[in-house]
């Protein structure tokens, strides 16, 4: 099973689509599912962006992608769409429509995913939850953690919630033998003093996980081993060319896992990532 790995996309939803195509394409590996960890820019109404995201949408348009491509059906992501099997897999980041993303909740009910987009092609775990995603590449047992913690304890919308907190308790409990962790925070005090999400150090020191991948930081990519000497710590560099033109190195991801074999993990740094620029990588066919 092969999993391509991406952190914050802030819009650019169809430009992850299009590398996880062109890397189909150039080593005839099929990928099998799409984890994301957070800030994937979801606000199908552009009334409900944050400052951050308009602020950054003034200068790029991108930053608008779930909306102007994962709302209504557009063929620039159908044509891309048709060539792959898997589906997009995410955690809530801090700069999403929550209002958005609690309605669905609510309207799932029964479920640990839900979709969010005109296709059915982007998911969003609770977060607390073990999820079990079978293809027919093999099966992966993950844990979500969405949105960002606070050493205030506040509850809006970008913040933890209660109910959230409840369900990593709960799965923490029930002991799930799982692959990976995603999430959008950082361990509290792992990268800075203070900063961070609390709930996550439990689920790592408990359930032991062989990666966990996160974003949010603002950092560049790094690869290490986590206070529990189990988990390889993975900062996944954000999806976006800041002031350059072309993408830094550990935009993306793979994760190979196959029966009786130990996982491994390849950070994709092929020559032809750079033929995505800033300027051109939305008319790249």
């Amino acid at each position: 099973m092969k999993i391509a790995i991406f952190a914050d996309l802030h819009g650019r939803l169809l430009l992850a689509f299009k590398l996880v195509e062109r890397y189909q394409q150039e080593t005839g590996h099929t990928i099998d599912l799409i984890l994301q960890c957070g800030d994937v820019g979801i606000f199908p109404e552009l009334e409900h962006l944050d400052r951050a995201t308009l602020r950054h949408a003034n200068r790029d348009r991108s930053e608008l992608g779930f909306h102007d491509f994962f709302v209504n059906p557009h063929p620039k992501v159908e044509a891309v769409l048709e060539n792959l099997a898997c589906d997009m897999v995410c955690v809530r980041g801090n700069h999403e429509d929550h209002e958005f993303l609690d309605q669905l909740e609510t309207v799932h009910p029964n479920v640990s995913l839900f979709p969010v987009d005109c296709y059915q092609r982007v998911l969003v775990c609770k977060s607390g939850h073990t999820q079990c995603i079978e293809t027919q590449g093999g099966a992966i047992n993950f844990v979500g953690i969405g949105r960002i913690g606070d050493q205030k304890n506040r509850n809006h919308p970008p913040f933890i919630q209660p109910y959230e907190r409840q369900a990593i308790r709960q799965t923490i409990r029930e002991r799930p033998s799982i692959d990976v962790l995603i999430s959008h925070d950082v361990p509290v005090d792992m990268t800075d003093p203070g900063y961070g999400m609390k709930e996550l150090r439990p689920v790592l020191n408990e359930l032991r996980p062989a990666f966990h991948f996160y974003g949010h930081t603002g950092k560049p990519y790094s690869n290490v081993l986590d206070h529990n000497r189990v988990t390889r710590s993975i900062k996944v560099a954000e999806l976006e060319y800041k002031r350059k033109e072309i993408l830094e190195g550990g935009v993306m991801m793979i994760l190979t896992i196959e029966d009786e074999e130990a996982p491994t993990l390849e950070t994709v740094e092929a020559p032809w990532m750079k033929e995505y620029t800033k300027s051109n990588w939305l008319y790249i066919d």
